[in-house]
């Protein structure tokens, strides 16, 4: 029983964690600028090839872009991702993460 609390408290954490994005979603608006060629301002991808991020967890964003920029991330869009993220520092990073998550 112990053992069911304590997972799910863990669980509740991380969800709040994630919804309360690490970054600056205002400052984000003004890094997008490469982005919104692929992804647009509103982050829903100009071309099928291009992936929405409307809506997708912070952590989910951060961790993808830094996979990218960190070259760690080889398939699909990784030869366009990853010169696009190399000049992006962390808080660049959770700032663009925070902003696309917070649109709807």
């Amino acid at each position: 029983m112990k053992l069911i609390l304590a997972t799910a408290l863990l669980g509740g954490a991380l969800l709040a964690m994630d919804a309360q994005a690490a970054g600056d979603a205002a400052a984000g608006e003004d890094k997008i600028g490469t982005c919104v060629a692929c992804h647009g301002t509103d982050g829903q991808g100009l071309a099928p090839i291009y992936p929405n991020l409307t809506g997708q967890s912070a952590t989910y964003l951060e961790s993808s872009i830094k996979a990218y920029r960190d070259g760690q991330r080889k398939g699909g869009n990784a030869a366009l991702m990853t010169p696009m993220a190399q000049g992006l520092s962390d808080e660049d990073i959770a700032d663009i993460a925070a902003y696309y998550s917070s649109q709807e």
